[in-house]
């Protein structure tokens, strides 16, 4: 897919991610590294992987075998909440670069809040830092809810340039969307087409798909498109690779997007991890 066909979206910070990024997870080893430079080969930009993923060797090693040059590429990684500790923190981060053999990150994210272990505002510090010393680009967080947001803005006066949140028709996420569009937060989606195929085979998908001669899942993925959120599929299958990359040459109408708003569930999330209590370490 010719690189122009492929929007990038303006961070608060002055950098920019494309408009569609590429999972890593599960993606270990020899065959992470094969499907990661297929997804590069196939014109993906953007890779997000993260410290608990275990494949920050996987990545960096595509990122050399795909013979791009490093600025073509946004990487991103995610701090563990085992590692939220100011020092902690800042030796993760250099952790994470020497995995991947990388001089910095594009985007380095909080991983979750952890609430109740009250040390996201100390980790967010520490990312700070870190990109005052070059080893991070742009900073963000996941799964943070506005009342995160708006700590970070009072104890330190910086804001993320991106919130990766759970978001896919099942839970939209209406209101955490426009918190961050208000804000001037990017807003990336993870698992955006779900887990197995239920999204993508709904009927209401299925119907739009037919008769955009598209499949359910290209359906499902400009729809985050349109919503102004950053979709970041993941799949180790080629056709598939390039078949969730296509998305910028068609358009869905007003009327498709509310069809698809009628999947909402009153709680959509598929394992139930709600930012507010939930705890990853």
């Amino acid at each position: 897919m010719p690189q122009d066909a492929i929007p990038l979206l303006a961070l608060n910070d002055g950098s920019d991610i494309p408009a569609v990024g590429f999972g890593t997870y599960k993606l270990n080893g020899q065959a992470g590294v094969a499907a990661m430079v297929g997804a590069i080969e196939a014109g993906y930009r953007l890779l997000d992987s993260a410290f608990n993923y275990e494949n920050e060797g996987a990545v960096g090693e595509a990122v050399r075998r795909s013979g791009l040059a490093r600025g073509d590429l946004r990487i991103c990684s995610k701090l563990p909440g085992r590692r939220q500790h100011h020092a902690e923190a800042i030796a993760t981060i250099e952790e994470s670069l020497l995995r991947a053999g990388l001089d910095y990150y594009d985007l380095y994210l909080i991983h979750w809040p952890n609430p109740r272990q009250g040390l996201y505002v100390e980790a967010w510090r520490a990312m700070i830092e870190a990109r005052e010393r070059g080893l991070i680009r742009s900073i963000g967080v996941c799964n943070f809810l506005p009342e995160h947001l708006l700590t970070l803005e009072r104890e330190t006066g910086v804001l993320p340039s991106v919130n990766q949140i759970e978001l896919h028709p099942y839970f939209p996420q209406d209101e955490q969307l426009a918190f961050n569009s208000a804000h001037g937060i990017a807003t990336e989606s993870w698992s955006p087409l779900g887990r197995g195929r239920e999204i993508m085979d709904e009927p209401v998908v299925q119907q739009i798909a037919q008769r955009l001669g598209r499949s359910g899942g290209q359906v499902v993925l400009r729809w985050h498109v349109q919503r102004g959120a950053v979709p970041i599929p993941k799949s180790a299958d080629p056709g598939r690779q390039r078949e969730n990359l296509s998305l910028f040459d068609f358009e869905l109408t007003p009327e498709d997007m509310q069809a698809i708003a009628t999947l909402a569930r009153p709680n959509g999330r598929l394992k139930g991890q709600d930012p507010a209590t939930y705890e990853e370490f």
